[in-house]
């Protein structure tokens, strides 16, 4: 059993590579060949667009690094969190657990490649409705972040382990 094990983390850090390789080639497009950060904004669909945003901040928008310092402090921060996910990734079992975790530190692993290169993340994806955004411009690591996170949030919430009755209760051996 524990090759399965072992068959699932290496499929979790391939998943993680992926997505952040993913996310940088398409960055690199979008700044390159679609020239976005010069134009700016290009029209797609009546509910999508890219624009060019250089994000400085987190998530939200929030603790924006207005200087060096900042800059740096959240590259640290987020190196440290990736860290922390992926060693928590390491020790599941659970192919479910492992690929939503695999999907955070891949989308992180691409952000902040982003502002250790630049400074700031690139973001361009921009969906609407009307003039109505549901979202804050992102980009691919944003979205295998949220995806992540749900799958997390939703396995903890939705799936049972396996010691457990139908009524919830643990089986500890007792009579």
């Amino acid at each position: 059993m524990s090759g399965l094990f072992a068959r699932n983390r290496l499929i979790g850090l391939a998943l993680a590579a992926l997505v952040a390789i993913v996310d940088q080639a398409v960055k690199a497009y979008i700044i390159g060949p679609l020239a976005l950060r010069d134009v700016g904004r290009i029209d797609l669909l009546p509910f999508f667009d890219l624009t060019y945003t250089e994000n400085r901040g987190i998530s939200l928008g929030m603790l924006q690094a207005t200087d060096m310092e900042m800059r740096w402090m959240l590259v640290a921060t987020t190196a440290l969190i990736a860290l922390v996910v992926l060693v928590w990734m390491m020790r599941e079992k659970a192919m479910g657990e492992i690929a939503g975790l695999a999907l955070i530190l891949g989308g992180a692993l691409g952000n902040i490649r982003d502002r250790y290169d630049l400074g700031y993340v690139i973001d361009y994806a921009d969906f609407h409705i009307g003039t109505f955004r549901p979202f804050l411009i992102f980009n691919i690591a944003d979205a295998a972040i949220t995806i992540g996170v749900v799958i997390i949030l939703a396995r903890s919430l939705f799936v049972r382990d396996k010691g457990e009755t139908a009524t919830g209760d643990v089986s500890h051996g007792e009579t």
